[in-house]
């Protein structure tokens, strides 16, 4: 079963950028649709974007145009490219495949001054 491994959180300040990468530990060229999710504590996981195989892409409406997601098939990786961060983003980041895959860890991002 493919594992997905995400990296690339931290602390940033508002207005500060980040870039998450999900990692699977096999191929990603034939998987059709590929997402980031996020958590905040005591809140349920939202979607936050998706790329499908043939690069189309879906932003949740408080990420569209600071968000930026892309896949690299070479490399079997996801990112997320995250500028312009503000508070409310802070969350754990997971990203994922559909149909679903068990969650990782997750990535914490954490944004404040």
């Amino acid at each position: 079963q493919l594992q997905l491994v995400e990296s690339g959180g931290g602390l940033v300040q508002p207005g500060g950028s980040l870039r998450l990468s999900c990692a699977a530990s096999g191929s990603i060229v034939s998987i059709n649709v590929m997402e980031w999710y996020r958590q905040a504590p005591g809140k349920q996981r939202d979607l936050v974007a998706r790329i499908t195989r043939v690069f189309t892409t879906y932003y949740a409406d408080s990420v569209k145009g600071r968000f930026t997601i892309s896949r690299d098939n070479t490399k079997n990786t996801v990112y997320l490219q995250m500028n312009s961060l503000k508070p409310e983003d802070t969350a754990v980041y997971y990203c994922n495949v559909v149909p679903t895959l068990p969650w990782g860890q997750g990535t914490q991002v954490t944004v404040s001054s």
